[in-house]
């Protein structure tokens, strides 16, 4: 098979290591186009490379791999979106189908598993890691969203990552390109559309609804 005619991959994770090491498995059945270590930077090099699969890891700096997963697919829905992440949560799992997953990995599964997830994916199939109770992610999936469960847009949920990872609102702006004031406006009608009063709400907020992981977090 020549390398023009592999189907291309673009794989992102936040440990560079492991991404490279992941891109050396694949190379001999797939063109390895790009590796990026953020959110952002995943969102860019698709765009650039409108890659067919794009490997995600859940927890990324700047923008969580669940975001920047639905700006691709919303982009390029013909790119199939494979999560690798050490997050075993069914209601993770089932979040990131709603946002166009192709499957979900998990890291602690073997290599053959892995490689398994990789052939069903490109044959238009769908993986779920079995270490996962596909009965509860199921149930999840098709659980209506509870009454009055306050929802904020996908540019706010940009802005709360950050904010929750520390940054200043200028850094934030900068990296958006937007003005702080348009920062602080996002900021302030996500606490009343939350109906929350303190960072630490919205940080908490933020935490529930996996924009951002324990891991990243500011003190």
């Amino acid at each position: 098979m020549t390398g023009r005619s592999k189907p291309t991959l673009l794989i992102a994770d936040d440990h560079r290591l492991l991404a490279e090491t992941c891109a050396k498995m694949l190379q001999e059945n797939f063109q390895i186009v790009g590796v990026v270590t953020d959110g952002r930077a995943l969102v860019r090099a698709a765009l650039e490379l409108k890659p067919n699969v794009a490997i995600v890891d859940v927890s990324m700096s700047q923008l969580n791999g669940l975001d920047a997963a639905e700006q691709v697919k919303q982009k390029l829905p013909f790119t199939k979106l494979v999560f690798l992440t050490m997050n075993n949560d069914p209601d993770l799992a089932a979040e990131a189908f709603r946002r166009g997953a192709s499957a979900y990995v998990l890291k602690q599964s073997g290599l053959d598993e892995f490689l398994n997830a990789m052939r069903r994916v490109m044959r238009g199939e769908s993986y779920l890691s079995p270490l996962i109770a596909r009965e509860t992610m199921t149930y999840l999936l098709n659980r209506p969203k509870e009454p009055g469960e306050a929802q904020i847009t996908l540019r706010q949920r940009e802005i709360l990552q950050l904010l929750a990872e520390g940054r200043a609102m200028k850094d934030i702006a900068d990296i958006l390109d937007i003005s702080p004031g348009t920062v602080a406006f996002h900021k302030y009608t996500m606490m009343e559309r939350l109906g929350v009063t303190t960072n630490a709400a919205l940080l908490l907020y933020a935490l529930k609804h996996h924009i951002v992981s324990d891991a990243q977090k500011t003190a």
